[in-house]
């Protein structure tokens, strides 16, 4: 399997830590994420939802925003409508993205997960370019990350039911799938 991956731009949020001692990384958390819901960013690197992440949120600048003060949030990437993709955390270090989560009777998915935010709601359809980026970021991450297999990947539904419904209707689980698990069975 080999992943072809564009460019990855860094960002560095301040919300991270390390992981516990000796934690192995071994769940795939896909997310949404749209500020205010349902606006997508001309330029990511100006977007709410990279303030977000950065820690610089305007909270007065939208009403949806109040609830946010004082949030402290991050994934380890985001991955734009364009397919562009920004890294705001190591993959080796904990990302503030899952909240009260469980997998496998696991709780603190947060620990043991990378998370990754596709620009979207719940039920707009994703980019073309959106599921490439995220095929080879997913084989890219199940190469340094043996743990994660396809049967460990998730949606943030899966891991916070009834409390999240990310990535939502609109995200084609069979189509990411299926091309997940065919790049697996290619020779290497």
């Amino acid at each position: 399997m080999t992943a072809t991956l564009p460019v990855v731009t860094e960002r560095h949020s301040p919300h991270y830590d390390d992981r516990p001692h000796a934690e192995t990384v071994s769940l795939l958390v896909i997310h949404n994420i749209s500020l205010p819901a349902g606006e997508f960013a001309k330029v990511p690197q100006h977007s709410y939802v990279d303030a977000l992440f950065m820690g610089k949120l305007d909270c007065t600048a939208h009403p949806s925003f109040v609830g946010l003060a004082g949030v402290r949030v991050s994934a380890h990437c985001v991955i734009w409508r364009d397919g562009s993709i920004f890294q705001y955390v190591p993959f080796a270090k904990r990302a503030w993205h899952a909240g009260v989560s469980n997998f496998a009777g696991r709780a603190r998915c947060n620990d043991f997960s990378i998370g990754i935010e596709l620009e979207g709601t719940d039920n707009l359809p994703y980019t073309d370019q959106q599921y490439k980026s995220l095929i080879n970021l997913t084989l890219m991450i199940m190469q340094q990350y043996p743990a994660i297999t396809p049967e460990r990947i998730a949606g943030h539904c899966d891991i916070a039911p009834g409390r999240k419904t990310d990535p939502g209707a609109a995200f084609d689980w069979m189509r990411y799938r299926d091309a997940i698990k065919s790049a697996l069975n290619k020779p290497i």
